[in-house]
This record gives structure tokens, C-alpha cells and sequence, in this order.
């Protein structure tokens, strides 16, 4: 799978550092027939008793406008790209190599893999950074599902389909 780029809209929330805030705000969400693709949260601690949420909806009309109908607003000043793909060791430390080598500093970065797929959310200042990174990110090379194959197959002791048909003479 090649790496697939999109910016996505971030939404911001201001939380009471109490049990069932956080609660609260995706439920508003989910009642105003949002769903959500990402939550970032945490504590500020320059403000004390309050949180901060940074929430990406869901795909799809609905889920776009579920965060403004619950009564979030647009984060300021945060452009964000989601990044997807197959993973593969050092793949992380290659995008983020390629952002900084356009002289970009990230604002914000979070990421997960699960079952061989990752997904990471950069954050950068503006629009301009966040298009600058995407060139610079899609010069990346996503790992080959050949490759991947052929590696799987070594480390189960078996000869991949390239080298199943040579024979020692």
C-alpha cells in the first residue's frame, strides 16, 4: 500500500480536568451524528482544572460537521496531515527525516501501528508547511508488498517466489 496524505480538519475543545469531561464532549459529538477518526488530549498545565482536546472527525459529511454542531470550534493555527500506510521499521524516522530536510519544524506528531498498518497525525503551523510536507513526505518510499512477502517468507524459513525457482547446479 502506497502512503496516503490528506489533510485533515482538526477541532478544538477546552476540558475540565474532572472525571467524565471528556465523556461528556464525545457524546455531544456522537449526538449530533459525528463520529471521530482521532483524539489527542491532555491536561494544561498553565491553566489549571482544564484540558485540551484536539479531535479529527470521522470521513463523511455527517462526521465532518459533528464537532461544530457539538459546539467545538476549528483549531487555530494547527494544519494536519493524517498519514497512513503499511509499516516497517525506520519508516517514521524517514518521514519525519524528510520534513526537516524541507526545514520544517512539526507542531505536533502522534502515531500508532496495529496488525502492520500505521497512521500518524503531523501537525504543522499553516497550510504552506502542511503542503511543503506532504511533496516532501510522498517522496518516501512505502514498503513493497513483494519485499514484505519475500521477507516474511525468509524469516519462516521458506524460499521466496523469486528465489523458489534457482537451484544450486
Amino acid at each position: 500500500m502506497a502512503l496516503r496524505i490528506q489533510k485533515v480538519e482538526v477541532f478544538a475543545a477546552e476540558l475540565r480536568d474532572q472525571p467524565g469531561d471528556m465523556a461528556r464532549v464525545l457524546g455531544d459529538i456522537a449526538a449530533s451524528g459525528g463520529s471521530v477518526d482521532c483524539i489527542i488530549a491532555r491536561r494544561q498545565p498553565e491553566k489549571p482544572g482544564t484540558g485540551v482536546a484536539f479531535i479529527s472527525p470521522a470521513r463523511g459529511k455527517k462526521s465532518q460537521s459533528g464537532p461544530g454542531a457539538a459546539g467545538l470550534n476549528r483549531a487555530q493555527g494547527v494544519s494536519t496531515l493524517r498519514v497512513e500506510g503499511d509499516d516497517r521499521p525506520g519508516l517514521g524516522a524517514e518521514l519525519c527525516r524528510a520534513v526537516a530536510n524541507e526545514g520544517l519544524n512539526m507542531r505536533g506528531l502522534s502515531a500508532a501501528v496495529l496488525g502492520g498498518k500505521f497512521v500518524a497525525y503531523f501537525g504543522f503551523d499553516n497550510d504552506q508547511d502542511a503542503d511543503r510536507a506532504t511533496a516532501a513526505m510522498k517522496a518516501v518510499k512505502a514498503p513493497r508488498a513483494a519485499a514484505k512477502r519475500a521477507s516474511s517468507a525468509r524469516r519462516r524459513g521458506r524460499k521466496s517466489a523469486s528465489s523458489a525457482g534457482r537451484r544450486k547446479r
